[in-house]
């Protein structure tokens, strides 16, 4: 008799498209539209990316509580309603008139993003899945990595023929119907609440065979108390700052180097295609090392990638570097959760996830800003990237001193 398919298979992958779209519709869009709303409301830019930021920040601030949530009572509600919210304040979005609305719909995104974006994604996957958690962490960023190749294009074919407004009352549709049911409807508490443990085995076997495999857990107090938390925390924090300082300077710096346009977008989209195939890649190889071991090699590859921008200054050296560069940042993204499952365990991985995330949230609205405060001064991009190479550095060595405490 043939066995039917772990249940959570049909989570994982559920979730891979709902994150899609969430992430497609609360994030990329945003991008697409801010020219036609800066044209029509005549709001600076800083106004429109303050409130995009301030989304950003709140839902880093939120991580904490809404991780405690997540290991006590499931995500099951907690995406369903921020599905919800989601879609209420997206055509609240269509309808803006005002800057202080503007800033409390995003206040509102915020949350709405702490709820369904990766981190409550991440936290269900590492209680359906032990062994086989690099795998299931792939197919959920593989899918939330296709948000900007659907969605951009999507949202700009739209402003071809409606208005941004009206686009936005179609993605909060987009967005209701094709999350809220399948938050609703397919996610589930835990394993052993179907009789089944973590990959999919019998939890009426395990309690009849000797010295079934659980992985041990510690409490977020105890995490916070250990080492291994605050150099996972330095090194969260730095990368974070490297991915947002890029992504904000990288144009700039290439523009800086003075290469053509067609240039500066092929190392661009070089930048963002590498993503994907390298999460694939990473879900075969990390079922077979040390998570610890990974996550050092990555960021050493994403140290590599800056000396080649600094120390290779042509059209073959971008290119290479926005390659090595996009792939160690695609990889990195399942590698950090599965790492902090393996180093942590799963009993409250939310709640120390959430704790990290609050952390790296300080970094992440900072990191533009103090490298828009070091390009000023020194009126250069070169010591820029020298120091973003020297903060990938650390946080190599910021993992590597944990390498004892992973379970691989």
């Amino acid at each position: 008799m043939r066995r039917s398919p772990f249940y959570g298979w049909w989570i994982v992958s559920m979730l891979g498209f709902t994150e899609m779209t969430s992430w497609g519709v609360i994030y990329y869009a945003f991008s697409v539209l801010l020219t036609p709303m800066q044209r029509e409301l005549g709001w600076s830019q800083a106004h429109f990316t303050g409130g995009f930021s301030l989304a950003l920040f709140i839902s880093g601030i939120v991580a904490l509580p809404v991780g405690r949530w997540l290991d006590q009572h499931g995500a099951r509600g907690l995406m369903t309603l921020g599905s919800c919210l989601a879609a209420i304040l997206v055509v609240a979005w269509a309808n803006v008139q005002s800057l202080l609305a503007w800033y409390l719909i995003w206040a509102g995104l915020g949350l709405a993003m702490a709820a369904i974006l990766y981190e409550p994604a991440f936290a269900v996957v590492a209680t359906w899945f032990q062994q086989k958690r690099q795998h299931a962490l792939t197919i959920l960023t593989v899918g939330g990595g296709l948000a900007s190749v659907v969605y951009v294009p999507l949202v700009t074919r739209l402003l071809g023929t409606l208005n941004w407004r009206e686009v936005l009352l179609w993605l909060a549709a987009i967005l209701a119907v094709l999350t809220i049911p399948l938050h609703g409807l397919v996610l589930r508490g835990k394993p052993a609440d179907l009789g089944l443990l973590p990959d999919g085995g019998s939890l009426a076997v395990a309690t009849v065979t000797p010295n079934p495999t659980i992985q041990p857990s510690m409490s977020l107090g105890n995490a916070i108390r250990a080492s291994s938390f605050w150099w996972l925390a330095l090194a969260f924090g730095l990368t974070t700052m490297a991915t947002f300082t890029l992504g904000v300077h990288l144009i700039s710096a290439i523009q800086a180097q003075g290469y053509a346009p067609e240039i500066q977008a092929l190392a661009v989209a070089l930048l963002g295609g590498s993503q994907i195939p390298s999460r694939i890649v990473i879900g075969s190889v990390g079922r077979r090392w040390p998570q610890v071991q990974l996550a050092w090699m990555l960021c050493l590859l994403q140290s590599a990638a800056f000396a080649i921008f600094l120390f290779v200054p042509n059209v073959t050296g971008l290119l290479l570097f926005a390659c090595l560069f996009g792939a160690g940042s695609g990889a990195l993204t399942p590698t950090r959760a599965a790492l902090v499952a393996d180093v942590f365990g799963t009993a409250q991985y939310a709640s120390i996830s959430g704790a990290l995330a609050l952390l790296t949230t300080t970094a992440r609205a900072l990191a533009p800003v103090l490298a828009s405060l070091l390009v000023g001064l020194l009126h250069s991009y070169q010591p820029l990237f020298g120091l973003l190479l020297l903060m990938c550095l650390i946080s190599a060595a910021a993992i590597y001193l944990i390498r004892g405490a992973s379970n691989g």
